[in-house]
């Protein structure tokens, strides 16, 4: 998978008569369908997430690995951490930080980075 480009996408949902959007990642894991929700790391990321997206309704995922050695036990976590990006007709680039909604989400998408 770590080859294959993976695109956040979105679409709008009405609450208490207000349109909003929902962002997702779609893939397949073992011949069956996911669709992983993701959000910013705060409400105020919403903003953010609509500058990057801009017009479209889909933007680039990009992974960005970790590892941490906790020092008193040598054990090293290792991980991804998430940023939905697209680039302008001038080149500039936005981003804003994501991360799986829930943790159903957070396993599917390890599962889908293999």
């Amino acid at each position: 998978m770590k080859n294959k480009k993976l695109m956040v996408e979105r679409e709008t949902y009405e609450k208490d008569g207000k349109t909003y959007f929902t962002y997702f990642i779609k893939g397949v894991v073992r011949g069956v369908e996911a669709r992983i929700a993701v959000t910013p790391p705060d409400k105020g990321g919403y903003t953010v997430l609509d500058i990057v997206f801009g017009k479209e309704m889909k933007a680039d995922l990009i992974a960005k690995p970790y590892e941490i050695k906790d020092d008193a036990t040598g054990n090293v976590i290792k991980g991804n951490t998430y940023t939905v990006q697209s680039i302008d007709e001038n080149g500039e680039v936005y981003e804003c930080p994501i991360k799986p909604f829930r943790a159903s989400d957070k396993s599917l998408l390890n599962m889908l980075m293999r």
